[in-house]
């Protein structure tokens, strides 16, 4: 067992919702060792898939001397109130937060109660490039597949503590706020400190990978959240897949399992549920030549994770005939965005999905 949870220094509380988030509190920690003792706090969601994914990667944490609490903090309706009231201690003596969503509500309600002076945003994907941007215009915080859409009653209700929150992930006198991040940052805001996030513990704990024949393929929530047309995805994949020769399809976490039993039977794919983040599937190996994928948080964190191996990892554009009507406006640009920033990524033009 790694030594580091008992070294002297600030003690530091993380709170993770997912398993990205808790592989990017482990990365931000290897980079800040011997740093200080670190809490992992797990704010378990309700999603099956997720859970398995927590459950292995707080296993990982423990092995590398981390203390994690698990919490049921949507275990029923007075669950919210136990997980916050068990908490109040250990929050109030906390001296640094690392966060994995700043868009959570239950994130943004904790940090109304920390005294912390150091607030730190580990990596969640594109939704990191979304929360800087917003910071650095004074937005409020709201997730980029929801911008344009009119808030809803909880939304008014919560907009107190979100505005709050939005104050406390400011910089300013003694509050110090980092960005932990494998994206892209252009637009930094005045007194955010940005650290790069190259994998490092990823690389060092696992692999290299054994590389096989052919491609596999990366699955996305778009269509779960309401972005792109269901039928043009399955069609889309079915398309890359005979293209490319694919032969795995890893599900995201969040895909239905009506969507995934579509996918199997009508492009032969075999589809795999990880049970741990992508990054560290393909580091441990055995994984394709060449990793497909749409816009997503892996064209870039999978080259960073894959450094040093001949894996090729290439993004697909997302046509914009396959967006929703109901998807945000600013989608196609987001995602555009997304696959134009990635680099060391081989770009494929968008497949004919009709």
């Amino acid at each position: 067992m790694s030594p580091r949870a008992g070294n002297a220094g600030p003690h530091t509380l993380a709170f993770v919702e997912s398993p990205v988030q808790l592989l990017n509190v482990l990365e931000w920690a290897h980079v800040h060792a011997p740093g200080a003792g670190l809490t992992l706090v797990v704010l378990s969601p309700v999603d099956p898939m997720t859970r398995g994914q927590l459950r292995r990667m707080a296993e990982l944490a423990r092995e590398e001397g981390y203390e994690v609490r698990w919490e049921e903090a949507r275990g029923g309706t007075s669950a919210p109130f136990q997980t916050i009231g068990g908490l109040m201690g250990v929050l109030r003596r906390a001296e640094r937060i690392v966060m994995g969503d700043p868009f959570s509500r239950y994130v943004q309600l904790l940090l109304t109660i920390t005294r912390a002076r150091d607030l730190v945003v580990v990596d969640d994907g594109t939704a990191t490039m979304e929360f800087v941007t917003q910071l650095a215009r004074g937005e409020r915080l709201v997730r980029w597949h929801r911008r344009g859409a009119r808030p809803g009653p909880r939304d008014l209700l919560f907009a107190p503590v979100s505005s709050s929150a939005r104050r406390r992930l400011t910089p300013g006198g003694q509050r110090r706020v980092e960005v932990f991040s494998s994206m892209p940052i252009d637009e930094t805001p005045g007194g955010v400190t940005v650290t790069a996030n190259d994998f490092a513990w990823t690389r060092a704990r696992f692999g290299p990978p054994r590389i096989t024949k052919g491609a596999d393929m990366v699955g996305t929530s778009l269509v779960e959240t309401g972005v792109v047309d269901g039928d043009r995805y399955v069609e889309a994949v079915r398309s890359l897949a005979k293209t490319h020769g694919a032969r795995r399809y890893f599900a995201h976490r969040r895909e239905s399992a009506e969507k995934l039993h579509r996918l199997a039977v009508e492009t032969g794919l075999e589809v795999v549920r990880p049970d741990l983040p992508l990054e560290l599937i393909a580091r441990r190996g055995p994984v394709g030549r060449t990793i497909l994928s749409f816009p997503s948080t892996v064209v870039h964190t999978l080259p960073l994770a894959l450094a040093g191996t001949d894996v090729r990892v290439a993004v697909c554009d997302i046509d914009p005939d396959w967006l929703t009507q109901t998807a945000s406006p600013r989608a196609q640009g987001f995602l555009d965005g997304v696959t134009g920033t990635a680099r060391d990524v081989h770009r494929l033009s968008a497949v004919q999905a009709v």
